[in-house]
């Protein structure tokens, strides 16, 4: 069976798919990890940045010298997983995305990030801003946050994932996303998948962004269909 890397999305951890795990066949090599400052890992002295998250995603792969893997990325590690298909095809099975973005310009992006100040969150979201220190302590929540928002700026300004670059990504790929998501559109989604030459397309019904509502069993159910593990 082909190894099935899961790949966490901004402000997320490793740890976040422990409930998808026991529905995945025993026999599967499941792999995981944290991207940079995400999950207790130091934070970059610098900006988080994509280019740093698909060359750690890179080497990761290249340290477990692991043959060509399926990876599921949720959110934005569904678009660090395509940015590394495009640079290194064979390194990858398959790609799954959900409720990754991929409509990034200027106005999106401060859309996007009019979201992410700790302060706001902490007062008005107290038990969010505690699930977040949780998740990346011993770091400090909020930098992380800080650091993600200016990340989000930065792809507003210059998006990796152009039609031109989805274009080049030849290996196949399911791009999902959920009815409900306010954060990710049906119409972009759409437009990825018609921009990527092995493309499928899926919806989830009643579903919105966040990985903690997914319903974890339809998710597990339309891993193993598209890996086509039995």
């Amino acid at each position: 069976m082909k190894p099935l890397l899961l790949l966490h999305g901004a402000l997320g951890a490793q740890n976040q798919f422990d409930p998808l795990l026991p529905l995945l066949p025993a026999q599967l090599p499941v792999y995981t990890f944290n991207l940079p400052g995400h999950g207790g890992t130091v934070l970059p002295e610098g900006p988080f940045q994509m280019k740093t998250f698909v060359a750690k995603l890179l080497a990761w792969l290249e340290e477990k010298n692991l043959p060509p893997v399926n990876v599921f990325g949720y959110s934005m590690g569904g678009y660090v997983a395509l940015e590394a298909a495009r640079q290194q095809p064979d390194k990858f099975a398959a790609l799954f995305t959900l409720a990754t973005k991929f409509a990034w310009y200027p106005e999106s992006a401060r859309h996007e990030t009019s979201r992410l100040n700790p302060e706001v969150l902490q007062q008005k979201v107290p038990a969010f801003a505690q699930a977040l220190q949780d998740r990346h302590a011993p770091q400090d929540w909020a930098e992380v946050m800080r650091k993600t928002a200016q990340m989000m700026l930065d792809l507003g300004q210059n998006p990796v994932l152009t039609h031109e670059a989805l274009q080049q990504i030849l290996v196949p790929v399911r791009v999902a996303v959920g009815d409900r998501d306010q954060m990710v559109t049906l119409e972009e989604t759409l437009h990825a998948y018609q921009n990527l030459p092995q493309a499928q397309l899926q919806v989830f019904p009643d579903t919105k962004h966040p990985l903690e509502q997914v319903h974890w069993p339809q998710l597990a159910q339309a891993l193993l269909h598209f890996f086509n593990y039995a």
